[in-house]
């Protein structure tokens, strides 16, 4: 048997307001293009989907300028010692979460540094648990144990406006004085967070399905986040990974293609510079342009914060 979730009326919620509510969102609403996609034969079903996903690109480039508030918010927090730290329910949860995951192998960031909390925790990734969201002292409590402070980033992420666990999550960031941004898929009513992406997909495909196109918004967002984010602290020369960190036989080849590439090297020679520079590929490409050892390539670095380019004194394009 399933999960016994209970209901509005045992938990003394009005559960008629909910559904107004869930009413006036535009995640929940009737997508009249894809009215009749039952009776659609294969392709066009499929071509009724791609339809749908090709305007959201257009969304999220018209929310460019609080997406890029949000960066300078996250930028700040890192530079300062702390947390880029997502917080959500069910999809939303896993996006924020994936996000967080990748970022170490890509950018050779710590794992405390980018951090995602899902509502019901761990579990919740890989088995649906919807009820958890409607818990807003859980978000509480998962952010006290963490010690989210005034360094930080909270950064909520929520398909419809209205998600418990995410809007706790954002008073809570406010109550400890953390930086927050609030991202959703409808208007909000109130300006609850620092920074509001509201990136409006419109109606879904099957209606109030917000893995489709409101989770599309929500990972492309999340990717220029943290993306850029990580560009701006130096984790990348031109478009290439550079802080990378060789921890498995795929990132290890990656390490010594970026420095064939960069340094018109051999494959030998590649393998032999990123040893000498301690498997750094930052270290080990100053290494290689400007004919110093490990230590000298690791101090110049360090006098440059990181940057490679600072490094080699070429911050200009």
């Amino acid at each position: 048997m399933g999960e016994r979730v209970d209901s509005g009326r045992d938990a003394g919620v009005d559960t008629r307001r909910i559904l107004e509510e869930l009413e006036l969102l535009v995640t929940e609403r009737r997508n009249e293009r894809t009215r009749d996609i039952d009776l659609a034969d294969l392709e066009t079903a499929l071509c009724l989907i791609n339809d749908e996903d090709r305007r959201v690109p257009d969304v999220v480039r018209g929310a460019i300028p609080d997406i890029a508030r949000a960066v300078e918010l996250v930028e700040r927090s890192l530079r300062s010692g702390g947390r880029l730290v997502y917080i959500g329910a069910g999809t939303s949860g896993r996006l924020g979460v994936l996000d967080a995951a990748e970022c170490p192998p890509t950018f050779g960031s710590d794992p405390d540094q980018v951090v995602g909390v899902i509502a019901g925790g761990r579990d919740t990734l890989v088995r649906s648990r919807e009820g958890v969201e409607d818990e807003p002292h859980a978000a509480e409590t998962d952010l006290r144990a963490m010690h989210l402070g005034k360094r930080d980033t909270l950064v909520a992420i929520t398909a419809s406006r209205r998600t418990p666990y995410a809007i706790a999550g954002l008073r809570y960031a406010r109550n400890v004085g953390a930086a927050s941004v609030f991202i959703t898929c409808n208007t909000p009513q109130q300006e609850i967070a620092d920074v509001v992406i509201a990136a409006v997909v419109g109606p879904e495909v099957v209606a109030g399905s917000t893995r489709m196109k409101a989770g599309t918004a929500q990972k492309l967002i999340l990717n220029m986040i943290s993306t850029v984010t990580m560009i701006r602290l130096g984790k990348v020369y031109e478009n290439l990974m550079v802080d990378l960190r060789p921890m498995s036989r795929k990132l290890e080849e990656r390490s010594k293609g970026i420095l064939m590439k960069l340094l018109e090297m051999s494959y030998e020679e590649a393998s032999q510079l990123l040893d000498a520079g301690g498997g750094s590929v930052k270290r080990a490409l100053l290494m290689g342009l400007c004919g110093c050892d490990a230590a000298a390539a690791e101090k110049r670095l360090s006098a440059a914060g990181g940057v490679l380019r600072r490094a080699l004194g070429k911050e200009s394009a």
